[in-house]
């Protein structure tokens, strides 16, 4: 091997892609709630997202398909910068540990060894009058229609100090991760996979996707709409990676069979909510299937916003 590419692959393994999104300005914060020791989650401006992975030695963008290594990382930070410029910036950070995944590793929080299917079960259905009905309906404004529909596709379960738990489910119906949400928490389940949140409108024929990017947004464009029947309400819980890509994807084949069929990416309106909606736009050109975007309107955030900004009776 050469010399150049010897001090190639010492930088891949000598500069941690978190050091580099901690040190490089504008700096890069790390989202706790939203980390594991495996997959840590950096926050930028608005709505900015790269994900760490393979021990510091990856990342991946949830909001595209862009992904590598560290060198492709700091000329994805710097697009202005050629490679033997990225070789020459990366040898002052060989070697150097991230200050908050440190912090991170050293929290006292065990993954439960309880299965995803266990815990939901060990949870109590939605109750009307509940702490968690209560969230839902006097702090989110979600209807009482939206709710009952909700609890009888087994959607929602009561999570402890009042929140909300909310069903991820792959193509066949089994249960794979848990989006939790609540007054003062948010969270995903520990040991659990983002596929997709899913409210069904009604009908037995779905010719309509509603994709939105948590299931809260999603509850609340099915109450904007009064639960249409044609549509499937859903959401990511955030990015997406590979296993709601590939539910997406399934969903998008049985849409292409529909002449009406019509893939709708509710997003919130911020530069996240933009970049996301493309990705949906890519997935349905590659299916062949028909595509809208749908934004909050009246400059409001996300659809809960909407739901909120609506008078009731309307």
């Amino acid at each position: 091997m050469s010399e150049p590419n010897t001090e190639i692959e010492w930088l891949k393994t000598s500069v941690n892609c978190a050091t580099l999104l901690e040190r490089l300005p504008p700096v890069w914060r790390l989202d706790r709630a939203g980390s594991t020791r495996r997959n840590l989650k950096y926050r930028r401006g608005d709505g900015e997202i790269v994900i760490v992975n393979h021990d510091g030695h990856g990342w991946w963008d949830p909001l595209s398909d862009r992904k590598g290594d560290v060198f492709t990382l700091v000329q994805y930070l710097d697009p202005h910068l050629h490679f033997g410029d990225a070789r020459r910036l990366l040898r002052d950070f060989a070697g150097i540990a991230p200050a908050f995944p440190a912090a991170l590793r050293t929290r006292r929080e065990p993954a439960s060894h309880v299965s995803i299917a266990r815990r939901w079960e060990r949870r109590q259905p939605l109750s009307h009058g509940s702490p968690a009905w209560f969230y839902l309906a006097a702090q989110r404004h979600l209807p009482e229609q939206i709710l009952v529909a909700a609890r009888m596709a087994d959607a929602i379960r009561e999570g402890p100090r009042g929140s909300a738990w909310f069903a991820h489910r792959d193509g066949t119906g089994i249960l794979t991760g848990i989006e939790m949400r609540g007054p003062d928490y948010r969270n995903f389940s520990a040991g659990g996979g983002k596929t997709l949140f899913r409210l069904p409108g009604g009908r037995s024929r779905l010719t309509r996707v509603a994709v939105c990017e948590a299931a809260i947004d999603a509850l609340s464009l099915a109450a904007i709409e009064n639960l249409r029947g044609d549509t499937l309400y859903s959401a990511t819980a955030g990015g997406m990676g590979p296993a709601t890509i590939a539910a997406l994807q399934q969903l998008l084949r049985e849409l292409n069979g529909e002449p009406s069929g019509i893939l709708v990416a509710a997003t919130d309106a911020d530069i996240a909510g933009r970049r996301y909606a493309i990705r949906l736009a890519e997935l349905a050109t590659s299916a062949g299937a028909r595509f809208e975007a749908l934004l909050p309107p009246n400059g409001l955030n996300d659809w809960n916003d909407v739901l909120r900004a609506t008078p009731l009776g309307t």
